[in-house]
């Protein structure tokens, strides 16, 4: 599916656990499927992480294909993000899977190559190929490390040469599946112009040539949305690339689920401006929205919230996590849909 309006997107990579679990999902009193509840509130795309070889048998390839098959049954657009690990890939945790950790570096270039083919093929052959691929997860600070680590004393022309290689190689991947799917470069620095432009300065350094700029924005880590709105005024008149910010939340409430910690949990954390309630969470997501929009030469296209139906319907999640993201969801926490999604295409032409 082709997108030609603003994305609407969400990260729902931990639905199907969720329901696993048992979970469950309403619009007022009525019990309906989730991922047909963020539909008919106007979400068009739908992104997934997959990892390679995953402890809790979620977010692997087959579950993939699953989810896949339910996104694309829904009309809706589909962003697949490859983290190239067993587990979490973001700036603090970049490591190989352990199928890779043997292999010199041709051999992991091959392994990323051949991965990231296999799995798009394996979309492809049952009609459900994405029409967004993430070529790796908040990679500022490189991929696989050792041998793709360029952050610290890391941060030399050689470990860059060898970074963007394997990027190039996942691209390289995805390419040989269908020639015609966008690729997206993601880092974590939605709101620091310095830092992002440095990296992509590197990727045009190294000739990667890929489609889309994808930052990650939350407020409490990265700045406010006028940081926001600078960077992605300068990074799309630098690189004339369409920008995504590919993943954001904000809280509805501060209160905690007993036995479920917040990772955001106190009002220094918050935007100013934004208060920890479902009014204060829509008025973000519309004012966020409108930062996007105004990105000169039309380049800001959507946003993906991050886990907005990451309910807490069981303690331990898959690889170990638990859930400290309860409050950053657009659903509460029996499962009903918050108001936020009732206005999320407010202003869109239909």
């Amino acid at each position: 599916m082709k997108l030609n309006s603003f994305i609407h997107g969400m990260d729902v990579s931990f639905l199907d656990e969720i329901e696993q679990s048992g979970g469950t999902y309403y619009e007022g009193e009525e019990r309906k499927d989730g991922l047909v509840i963020l539909h008919e509130s106007g979400v068009k795309s739908i992104r997934l992480r997959i990892w390679n070889d995953p402890s809790g048998g979620y977010c692997n390839l087959d579950r993939t294909l699953l989810m896949a098959k339910r996104i694309k049954a829904l009309g809706m657009h589909f962003l697949l993000d490859f983290h190239y690990s067993d587990k979490w890939a973001d700036p603090a945790n970049q490591w190989k899977p352990q199928a890779w950790e043997s292999l010199d570096f041709e051999g992991l270039k091959a392994a990323v190559y051949q991965y990231t083919y296999d799995v798009l093929d394996a979309l492809k052959m049952q009609g459900t190929l994405p029409d967004m691929v993430q070529i790796g997860n908040e990679i500022t600070p490189g991929m696989l490390w050792k041998d793709g680590k360029v952050d610290g004393e890391c941060d030399t022309d050689t470990q860059w040469d060898g970074f963007t290689q394997l990027v190039k190689s996942g691209i390289a991947g995805a390419k040989s599946v269908d020639t015609n799917l966008n690729i997206m470069i993601h880092i974590d620095r939605g709101a620091d112009l310095g830092a992002s432009q440095y990296f992509y300065d590197r990727f045009a350094q190294f000739e990667v040539i890929f489609d889309t700029i994808g930052l990650s924005y939350y407020p409490w880590w990265h700045g406010t949305l006028e940081d926001l709105r600078n960077n992605l005024e300068n990074l799309s008149l630098r690189y004339n690339k369409d920008i995504i910010v590919v993943e954001t939340a904000y809280p509805w409430t501060l209160d905690p689920r007993e036995g479920f910690p917040l990772i955001v949990e106190k009002e220094e954390q918050l935007h100013e401006g934004y208060a920890a309630t479902v009014e204060g969470q829509t008025k973000y997501l519309q004012d966020l929205v409108h930062v996007i929009k105004q990105t000169p030469g039309g380049r800001g296209i959507g946003y993906y919230w991050w886990e907005p139906a990451w309910i807490p319907a069981k303690e331990k999640w898959s690889v170990g996590h638990d859930n400290n993201w309860s409050n950053l969801t657009l659903f509460d926490y029996e499962g009903r849909k918050l108001g936020t999604l009732e206005s999320i295409t407010e202003g869109d032409e239909r």
